[in-house]
């Protein structure tokens, strides 16, 4: 019974996180292992606001069809927050509203990709565009992240060998490592792409989520002609919207609008108006400034309670923004393993594995500080530290 199923579904893994939170469902475990936005920052009163002012006055109009690029005014309120971050002047017109960036990916991976073509991620990469370009072909070549961005060497390798069509990054606090590419490493990887037939997808979900440090410059500055920039209000609004955008140039714009009729003729109107008017009525930096105040806090806090348990030869990141960072334990030991102590212990994470292609049993893990406080942190990581020294000491 099972052959009436397409090859290309078999290809594709199942979410690794959407499982371990099946595993996970108590309240007595302390868990770093989603990737979800602190729901008590949501602006709950403003949204609601903002969708009473559309029902009251526009009710008929918000439920109806609409087009494929999106709400216009939403497509232009992004395309003039994007110009005045990066100093760009891209157009209206180069912005595709999408039902967050996981459609993003899936939509350019349709248009791109053939079955046998090549792309290129970073390991390790984030797993939901693992999974989502897996549909479209098996064909990954990954890169080592290096601690300024990605490792040129291996990239100019692979561009000359492989011929990838896509490269895909995620430069600012990278999903799941936390590392930020440097402007240096980031000119070297637009200087090496212009040389080669390859379109760089950046997907920014957590860029306006630094907390230190200074802002880096996007692709979209660098490599104008061959960067499709990824976005969404999932981390910095809500995500029970399912809203993101994608930018791009016009060429790949229009394939980009074909592919999302066939898929769904547009993205949910209603949030799009009603993120719309919060957008209007209120300060989007104002509400942003809350969430970086709060993950800053929760970061440092982790990283504080990592120096005082964690044994020394643990390595470990520490971003400048996003919601992650990533723990080496020393060679030769699972992560996968040590998951299987944690759970027991009453604290979870997510193992490395899933972010890796055609690896396992890998010696590294993410953990999440973004919605849990400083207190829970602190016992957490306790907990985690006894965990790690069972196994490695």
């Amino acid at each position: 019974m099972n052959d009436i199923f397409s090859d290309r579904i078999k290809n594709v893994p199942k979410s690794f996180i959407r499982e371990i939170l099946k595993v996970i469902d108590d309240p007595e475990i302390i868990s770093f292992a989603g990737g979800l936005p602190n729901k008590d920052l949501f602006p709950v009163e403003e949204i609601r606001k903002a969708a009473d002012y559309q029902f009251d006055n526009f009710g008929k109009e918000v439920l109806q069809y609409s087009t494929t690029e999106g709400y216009l005014p939403l497509r232009q309120y992004i395309a003039d927050r994007f110009n005045k971050r990066n100093n760009l002047n891209i157009s209206v017109d180069e912005v595709l509203i999408t039902h967050g960036s996981q459609q993003a990916l899936d939509l350019i991976g349709k248009i791109f990709l053939n079955d046998e073509d090549c792309i290129v991620i970073e390991e390790p990469g984030y797993l939901g565009a693992i999974q989502c370009l897996s549909v479209f072909s098996k064909n990954f070549k990954t890169i080592k992240l290096n601690d300024d961005g990605l490792n040129l060497e291996e990239l100019e390798k692979i561009l000359e060998k492989y011929s990838p069509k896509l490269l895909y990054v995620v430069p600012n606090f990278q999903n799941p490592s936390g590392i930020t590419y440097t402007n240096q490493n980031r000119e070297e990887i637009a200087n090496i792409l212009k040389r080669y037939n390859t379109y760089l997808i950046e997907d920014d979900p957590y860029g306006e989520l630094r907390f230190e440090g200074e802002q880096a410059n996007t692709f979209k500055k660098l490599l104008p002609e061959k960067s499709i920039i990824l976005g969404s209000f999932s981390k910095i609004v809500a995500p029970g919207f399912r809203l993101g955008w994608v930018i791009a140039p016009k060429e790949v714009m229009s394939n980009l609008v074909i592919a999302k009729q066939a898929a769904d003729l547009h993205s949910n109107y209603v949030g799009q108006r009603i993120i719309y008017q919060f957008l209007k009525d209120n300060e989007l930096d104002k509400h942003i400034s809350k969430i970086k105040e709060r993950y800053g806090s929760q970061k440092r806090a982790m990283i504080e309670s990592i120096k005082k348990h964690f044994p020394k030869n643990i390595k470990y990141t520490n971003p400048e923004g996003g919601m992650f960072l990533w723990v080496t334990l020393p060679n030769n030991y699972s992560a996968m393993e040590l998951f299987e102590k944690t759970i027991k212990a009453k604290v979870a994470f997510v193992p490395g594995d899933p972010f890796y292609v055609n690896k396992t049993n890998v010696n590294t893990l993410r953990i999440n500080y973004s919605c849990s406080d400083e207190q829970t942190i602190e016992e957490g990581i306790k907990r985690l530290a006894s965990c790690i020294k069972e196994l490695v000491v």
